[in-house]
Parts: C-alpha cells; structure tokens; sequence
C-alpha cells in the first residue's frame, strides 16, 4: 500500500497514518531475506503485523546450512505465517553484540517489536517446526494475525524495493487516498473486505481511510469544546476521541469511550463498540494501550 499521509496529521506525537510496511526487498525470494543493521527497525515495525524469525549465521559455521535450509523450508511452507530475516554476523557484528548474540546459528523471534530467544545451536527439522508453531500460537494470542508478504525477486533485476513492496490489490485505494478522496478510499477497502473479509491489511486500512474521512474538517478546538460542553453525547465524545487518536493520545480516547459505554444504554455501546475496535485497528492491535483497552471492553460488555 502507498502512503496514507494527510498534513494535519503530522504534528509531534500524532498517529502514523501510513500504511502497513511491505518486508524490504531482497533477492532471496520465498519469505527469506539477508537483513542487516539498518533493516532492524523495519522488521521491528513488520512484527506488530507478523512474527518475524532472525536466524543469525555465519559462513564459517559449518554445520549451520543444514539448520538454514530447514528453517528456510519451514517458513516458506507457511505461506506467510511468518518472515525469515538472516544476519551475517561476520558482516553485521555490531547487531550481533546488541542483541547479545555470542554463537552462532542462533534463532530469535520479533513479535510486537519485543526479542524472545528460541534456541542455540542446530535442531532437528521437527524441533524447528514445533518451535515454529509455538511462535504462532503467541502471535495470535497477542492479537497478531497478519501475513507477510513474499519477497519479490523481481528486484534483482533493477526493480527497486518501493517498486517491488507495492501490492496491487490496494492500487484503487491508495489512488484515492492520495488524491484526498478518502471516502472513495473507504469504499475502496470495502470492496476487497467483501473478497478477504479477514485480511488484517485491508481492516487496518480501511479503518484508518475511515478516520481520515471523518476527520477532514475538524476544528479541534471546537471539538474539545464539544465533548467537554456534552459528556454525554455520543457524537461528540465519538470526534474527541478521534481528535485524541489523531494527536497520539490513544489511552485518552479509549479511556473516554470506554468510559461513556459503561453508562449508556444497549444501542449507544454498540455504536461505542464498533467505534473501539475500529480505533484499535488504526492505532495497532498489539499495542499496549490497545491490549489494555482491550481487556476494559471485555468487561464493559460482560
């Protein structure tokens, strides 16, 4: 997807708008890639929407092929579940001493940003699997249910990485939104939601296409003065937790609306709830204050 960029939300501190990251390109093909210093924080961001696995390796290790080949197998026979990102500690020795890497093959994961170990030395292929599965089941259980998207060989042959990132199926929609036709936009994500109901990207974007069309002719300072004049009315509680999600103010605005819901009456929560989830999916499923204000709405509803 291309930019969801829009100058009122560039201001310090606000929510990045941009679209979900495609994995940096690279020739390895499949859902593998040779990674290094400068691509640690792209994979940290990719991680709030899939695990990403780091295999550190070096070509002196002459029992590591056997353990890359497995690991590579796997993760490509996922389909997506997860990316494979492979660092040369030869090449790349200070990431290797940040991450307190001190042999190799040594196998990490990235999920949600955070490091967690999984091993040492070589494993069998069906070590590598269960471990592999185990990583799954993690992510799903922190809200993590995104796909990676395969690496683009296509770039080898001078194609460059933005080139190689794009995803076709949100030309439409990123066509609108760069043309500030963020309603169009929305009904652009509609219509792939109709096909893949479930895809994490097409919610995430359309949630956040959905946010700027609301937004496009907020004055702030009326807002504020809304919601404070009228605690109680749903609508303007609704735009000043906009506002708050706009300037990076996420647990203000999910404490305001969680906070109406426990009071109001089966119709209004509902619109409260759907409001809520749509938020969460702008600000990041994985995010803490998401995780927490998602726990809060369990049990408003409950």
């Amino acid at each position: 997807m291309g930019p969801m960029t829009d100058p009122n939300f560039s201001r310090p501190g606000a929510v990045d708008l941009s679209s979900l990251t495609n994995p940096p390109a690279s020739t390895t093909g499949g859902y593998v890639m040779e990674v290094g210093e400068a691509d640690f924080q792209e994979l940290a961001t990719l991680s709030s929407q899939h695990p990403v696995i780091v295999e550190f390796h070096s070509p002196r290790d002459t029992g590591g092929p056997a353990l890359s080949r497995d690991l590579a197998e796997l993760v490509n026979a996922g389909g997506g579940r997860y990316l494979l990102a492979r660092v040369d500690v030869d090449a790349e020795p200070r990431l290797a001493q940040a991450l307190q890497v001190t042999a190799v093959p040594t196998v990490i994961a990235l999920i949600a940003g955070q490091l967690a170990p999984l091993f040492q030395g070589t494993r069998s292929r069906e070590e590598i699997s269960g471990v592999l599965d185990q990583v799954a089941q993690l992510a799903v259980g922190n809200g993590i249910t995104g796909r990676a998207q395969p690496v683009d060989a296509a770039s080898a042959d001078g194609e460059t990485g933005e080139e190689a990132a794009l995803d076709p199926r949100f030309e439409a929609a990123d066509t609108a939104l760069q043309a500030g036709d963020y309603a169009l936009a929305v009904e652009e994500f509609d219509k792939l939601l109709v096909e893949t109901p479930l895809d994490v990207e097409v919610i995430a974007g359309r949630a956040q296409a959905s946010l700027l069309a609301r937004s496009m002719n907020f004055d702030p300072a009326a807002v504020v003065a809304a919601a404070s004049a009228r605690p109680d009315d749903i609508e303007a509680q609704l735009q000043a937790a906009d506002l708050e999600i706009i300037q990076g103010a996420s647990e203000s605005a999910f404490d305001r609306l969680l906070g109406l819901a426990a009071s109001v009456g089966a119709d209004d929560r509902e619109t409260l709830r759907l409001r809520i989830l749509e938020l969460f999916d702008v600000v990041g499923r994985s995010e803490p204050t998401v995780l927490a204000a998602r726990r809060r709405l369990s049990t408003v509803l409950f």
